[in-house]
């Protein structure tokens, strides 16, 4: 299942959790457009990973704990920390960052 923050606390989601994935977005940018399906089919494959969306210009405060500069950008926490980001359009970099967690 995939979580779309509502507010700026992935910080909070990020403690709470064991393993976090996060696609930073924006709704102009047509690379999240076409990668947020694919992510989306990505969480459905793994129960123990918690993933999220974040609005990168509505929630600057969760963009800023990944360091985004660019959009599309990926990135992994565990235990609470950050972990690794990739900026990218491609499905197959998504899936070996994440696989990275394990």
């Amino acid at each position: 299942m995939v979580q779309e923050l509502e507010q700026d606390n992935l910080q909070e989601i990020i403690n709470n959790n064991d393993t976090v994935v996060v696609q930073y977005s924006a709704t102009w940018c047509g690379n999240c457009r076409i990668m947020k399906p694919k992510f989306k089919k990505l969480a459905s494959e793994m129960d123990q990973t918690t993933f999220v969306i974040a609005d990168a210009e509505k929630f600057p405060e969760s963009r800023k704990l990944a360091k985004v500069d660019n959009l599309p950008t990926f990135a992994t926490f565990k235990k609470g920390d950050f972990v690794n980001q990739v900026q990218t359009n491609k499905f197959e970099i998504l899936k070996d960052l994440v696989n990275t967690l394990n």
